[in-house]
């Protein structure tokens, strides 16, 4: 829920929200880490409000609603049939004009080496027009805490020579990748970019710093590496990146499920040093604002999106349009007709 005191600002700004999930009773493992077993369209529109301008959104894979039978390697299509579903029910403009689902990053599991050949084939079928791209975590850490064993990726996935075998596949087929690492393992994202130049990367949660577990307490410790791995991964120019997953449980901050919820000043002023460090070494036409709900869990969206206008407030009025729209309608090839007038 939004604070009341919370006004919008640049209420007029087009939004894109480049990555969130919908779920629907999504397993035991999972749910801590969404805190819901069910989010589905009604939900994410009653999240968002209707203070900001949000013209349509990206709905990311979140291991839900797989097959219960058929190919193992193609359960996972389930998840995109459902999505696909969800944004028919948006673009029917009987629950507003925001284009829910309007993009589809669909999961993949690119170990299945050659076999990625047909996953991408039925995934492209299960939503020929909205997918735009898939995504893999490759969530590991040295504190198998941090995680509690529910990705089961081992160390290095985005190093495996049966993960970059299958990785071709996707890189061919010109649709992005949204590499998802812990930011002691940004070496990997890194090292994923430069074996594919030509392959579009997006690189999720601004390398997602972590400070809970063995990290707790180190952020600012921790912080200069975080910089120097992402300066890096922005020589790579086929990796963009997304603002957001910095109110989730991994920064460990006292934000998150806070009660009353932190204002947008409050929020702007604990990610700040993250957003535009991200903004200054990528660009704006590289990085893109996500809400990453329901993982990212500090209250409204008004406010939230408010933290980040903050944060952005020194931009121009062009860079703010690539942040909030442009960049991600550009990325993922989305096509929004309100973007497209003069």
């Amino acid at each position: 829920m939004d604070r009341p005191d919370e006004q919008p600002l640049f209420p007029d700004l087009p939004v894109i929200d480049s990555a969130h999930h919908l779920v629907d009773r999504v397993s035991d493992a999972i749910a801590p880490v969404l805190g819901l077993r069910r989010f589905l369209i009604d939900d994410y529109l009653d999240y968002l409000g209707s203070s900001h301008h949000v013209i349509a959104s990206i709905a990311t894979e979140g291991l839900s609603m797989y097959r219960a039978t058929g190919p193992a390697e193609l359960r996972c299509v389930g998840e995109t049939e459902f999505l696909n579903g969800q944004a028919a029910m948006a673009a029917s403009g009987l629950y507003g004009p925001c284009l829910v689902g309007a993009g589809i990053i669909a999961a993949i599991d690119c170990r299945r080496g050659d076999w990625v050949s047909r996953i991408l084939e039925h995934q492209i079928a299960a939503a020929p027009q909205r997918l735009k791209g898939f995504r893999q975590s490759a969530l590991w850490d040295a504190d198998p805490s941090i995680l509690g064993g529910i990705f089961d990726c081992g160390e290095s996935l985005y190093r495996q020579d049966e993960f970059l075998r299958g990785f071709a596949h996707i890189a061919r087929s010109g649709y992005c990748f949204d590499a998802f690492v812990l930011a002691p393992k940004l070496s990997d994202a890194l090292f994923l970019a430069s074996r594919f130049p030509d392959a579009p990367i997006v690189l999720n949660h601004v390398g997602q710093p972590i400070g809970i577990g063995a990290h707790g307490g180190r952020l600012a410790e921790e912080f200069p590496q975080w910089r120097r791995d992402m300066a890096k991964i922005a020589a790579c120019e086929n990796v963009s990146v997304k603002l957001g997953g910095l109110g989730s449980y991994l920064l460990g901050s006292s934000l998150f499920r806070a009660q009353p919820p932190a204002s947008s000043e409050q929020m702007a002023a604990q990610w700040r040093p993250y957003v535009e460090t991200a903004i200054d070494l990528f660009g704006a036409s590289r990085c893109m604002f996500e809400s990453n709900r329901p993982t990212d869990d500090v209250g409204g969206f008004g406010t939230l999106c408010n933290a980040y206008k903050r944060i952005t407030a020194g931009c121009s009025a062009d860079e703010r349009r690539q942040i909030f729209a442009g960049t991600a309608n550009r990325i993922y090839n989305l096509e929004i007709e309100e973007l497209s007038r003069p």
